[in-house]
């Protein structure tokens, strides 16, 4: 008789892990709490790397339907000064290093990759008490229990399983990122679209900044970013949505209006995304039957690599229990050790992504950090 591997959370890490499990031949079930896969939306656009979100998709055999949803021209990239002036613009060269998807869409072909029933919608994690050897029983907050022999929190950054092993709860590090879109920006806000170009922009400076992803469909994402106290954001009635895009807009007071405009035309209301993170070293003593994965593991600020880092984990510890097979102890023992040595070096850089684009060599940091050579402070030997 096989294990019973209950996966918390049907974000990407979790759907790798259980696909890759597929592959092997080794069943597993996931529990989400959302209703519906398309009760919400999925984010923007990611970023997969050679190194890890593509290797993970190799092991769950999608290779080839990864390479279908590739917005092709999504890599291009520009980084321009506060009054519009382009520093940097690179087109994309099409040789796919680190191509552009959605995050919906690669849930999709994931989704799609498995038995109909190894999502369980709609079981929103209520409890869990250990039993023993091992294994755990789980409520559900819609009455339905079950026990696991392996029980993984893929659960994010506010993990319900993370408490299992780990007093460590999230901390902001003191900058939010505001989420917006404008949509048929080519017809619509023609100048805007030609400062963001074809794939994503930076606008940054110390402590502020305006980030955006071209997407399909005409579609400008635009994260606003700044460094502020909690209390600057609490005061903000988001909810007003002219009084919060006068009050965002009016930081960026001076910026060129084909920049504002993306803060002052947004076609959906302002959402503020608290940047939270566990310590870089976040880790914990083996305990049978449970670990984590992904944000739930490892949350650091946004530079690319968190969902490439969930869906490598996913892969990693799908692979360790096929390799092990009947010795869950020495799989998670084997993930676990390679996991925390590969993401506390990702932590670390992410931070540090953080403040090239924010900190106060911000925008030459960030140029820097995307050419692989140093230009000091004034960008003077920027090859253009």
């Amino acid at each position: 008789m096989g294990s019973s591997i209950s996966i918390i959370g049907a974000g990407l890490g979790g759907l790798v892990l259980a696909r890759v499990l597929h592959v092997h031949g080794i069943a597993a079930t996931v529990y989400e709490a959302d209703a519906t896969p398309d009760v919400r939306t999925q984010g923007g656009q990611l970023d997969i790397h050679e190194g890890d979100g593509q290797v993970a998709l190799a092991a769950a055999g999608l290779t080839e339907q990864f390479r279908a949803i590739i917005h092709e021209g999504g890599e291009a990239t520009r980084v321009l000064r506060p009054n519009g002036e382009a520093l940097f613009d690179e087109s994309d060269d099409g040789t796919g290093g680190r191509p552009e998807v959605l995050r919906g869409d690669l849930r999709r072909i994931l989704l799609d990759s498995m038995p109909a029933d190894t999502v369980q919608w709609g079981h929103k994690l209520a409890s869990v008490r250990p039993l023993g050897n091992g294994q755990h029983d789980i409520e559900f907050e819609n009455g339905t229990t079950t026990v696991s022999d392996l029980l993984v929190g893929a659960d994010g950054a506010w993990s319900r399983v993370r408490s299992l092993l780990s007093a460590a709860v999230p901390e902001y590090v003191g900058t939010v990122f505001i989420e917006t879109y404008l949509h048929d920006v080519d017809a619509r806000h023609p100048a805007t679209a030609r400062a963001v170009g074809g794939g994503a922009m930076f606008a940054v400076s110390p402590g502020k900044g305006i980030t955006v992803h071209r997407e399909v469909g005409g579609i400008l994402h635009t994260y606003v970013q700044l460094n502020r106290s909690p209390e600057w954001l609490d005061s903000i009635d988001f909810s007003d949505a002219a009084s919060a895009k006068a009050t965002i807009a009016a930081e960026f007071d001076g910026w060129a209006t084909e920049l504002t405009a993306l803060i002052t035309d947004g076609e959906t209301a302002l959402v503020p995304r608290r940047i939270f993170t566990l310590p870089n070293d976040h880790h914990w003593d083996h305990t049978s039957g449970v670990t984590l994965l992904g944000d739930a593991a490892h949350l650091m600020p946004p530079s690319g690599d968190g969902a490439n880092l969930a869906m490598f984990d996913g892969a990693e510890l799908a692979r360790a229990i096929a390799d092990h097979r009947g010795d869950l102890d020495t799989a998670l023992s084997v993930f676990e050790k390679a996991m925390f040595t590969r993401s506390e070096a990702v932590a670390v850089q992410a931070h540090e992504t953080l403040d090239l684009c924010l900190g106060e060599r911000s925008p030459f940091g960030l140029i820097d950090l995307i050419t692989g050579v140093t230009t000091g402070s004034s960008g003077d030997r920027l090859a253009q």
